[in-house]
Formats: C-alpha cells, sequence, structure tokens
C-alpha cells in the first residue's frame, strides 16, 4: 500500500488512509492547478519583483566583476597581438636588411672575382709575352750566331774554292800547256770566270 505523508501530516496523530482515498486527495489537489505556475496572473507581481532584483543583481556582478576581468584580458590580448605584430615587423626588417647585406656582399664577391680573373688573365698574358719574348730574343741571336757561322763558312769556302780552282787550273795548264803561266795569271783568269758565272 502507497502513502503519501507530508511533514505537517506527520507530526499529527497517524491515521489509515485507504488507497481509493488518497487517489481522490491527489486528484483534488492537480485539479486546483490548471495554469502553469509562471503564466499565472496571480504570481506576475512576485515574479517581476525577483526578476529586477536578479537581473539587477547579475548586471552589478557583470559590470562590477566579470566585464573588467574580460576587458582587462582582452586588453592583454589585444596587447600581446601587437607586441607580436611589432616584433614580426622588426624581424622582417631585419631579415630584408640581411637579405640585402646578403646580396651586396655577394655581387661584390662576384666583383672582386671577376677583378681577380681579369688581373690574373693579365698577369699570365704578360708572363706569357714576356716568355716569347725572352725565347724570340735567344732565337734571334742563335739565328744572328748562326748566320754569322754560316757567313764565315761561306766565306772561308769561297776562299779554298778560290785556291781549289787555282790550284786545279794549275795543273790542268802544266798538264796541257807546261809550267808556263804563274800563280797570279791563274787566279786572275779563275776569277774572271767566276764572275762571267755569276
Amino acid at each position: 500500500m502507497l502513502t503519501f505523508v507530508t511533514s505537517a501530516y506527520a507530526q499529527e496523530e497517524p491515521h489509515a488512509v485507504p488507497e481509493g482515498e488518497v487517489h481522490a486527495e491527489t486528484e483534488a489537489h492537480g485539479g486546483a492547478h490548471d495554469v502553469f505556475p509562471p503564466f499565472d496572473p496571480a504570481t506576475f507581481g512576485s515574479q517581476l519583483f525577483w526578476l529586477v532584483l536578479c537581473f539587477g543583481a547579475l548586471y552589478l556582478l557583470m559590470s562590477r566583476v566579470a566585464l573588467p576581468r574580460i576587458g582587462s584580458i582582452l586588453e592583454e590580448r589585444d596587447n600581446r597581438i601587437a607586441g607580436d605584430l611589432a616584433a614580426a615587423g622588426r624581424m622582417k626588417q631585419e631579415t630584408d636588411a640581411a637579405i640585402a647585406a646578403y646580396e651586396q656582399a655577394l655581387a661584390e664577391a662576384r666583383k672582386n672575382a671577376h677583378g681577380i680573373a681579369q688581373t690574373a688573365r693579365d698577369q699570365a698574358k704578360a708572363e706569357i709575352e714576356a716568355h716569347r719574348a725572352r725565347v724570340e730574343a735567344e732565337l734571334q741571336q742563335r739565328l744572328s750566331a748562326a748566320e754569322a757561322s754560316i757567313a764565315g763558312v761561306k766565306t772561308r769556302a769561297l776562299t779554298e774554292v778560290d785556291a781549289i780552282a787555282i790550284d786545279a787550273a794549275e795543273v790542268i795548264v802544266e798538264v796541257l800547256l807546261g809550267p808556263r803561266a804563274s800563280v797570279t795569271e791563274l787566279a786572275l783568269a779563275v776569277r774572271s770566270a767566276m764572275a762571267e758565272r755569276a
């Protein structure tokens, strides 16, 4: 058997309630509240009072405690973002300056490399020209010495040819005519014959 007991009823003298009466009592209490309590016009005044009181307390709590904290958090966040953006801008400027310095150093290095290469080429060319001039001078000296030697040999050969021609002419004259011609006559005859051939 199911019974509903309130605290006031529990303090009174206990008595037994038949089961049918419990249902009838419950239906009687349920029938008195046909309107949903928040929409009951009889409770509008108290509802409005508590609404204004709760709204005022909530407004004071939000305006004095929550909103200043939220504002300080947002301001701190904005400051942090502004600081981060400023730091990023500084880093970008430093990066741009470093890139510009690197490109300038690279251009100077290329220019210096071209200058060094040109200097090396000019120096090598000068050394080659000096070596060639020394070799040509040495060859010219050797050529001059060889030409002088050839001229001396030629002069000696021509002198010896004259002597040989004179000796041969003397022998031929002696064989043909006998010992009548002198050496000077023979030399004159050989020279005149050689002059005619030349």
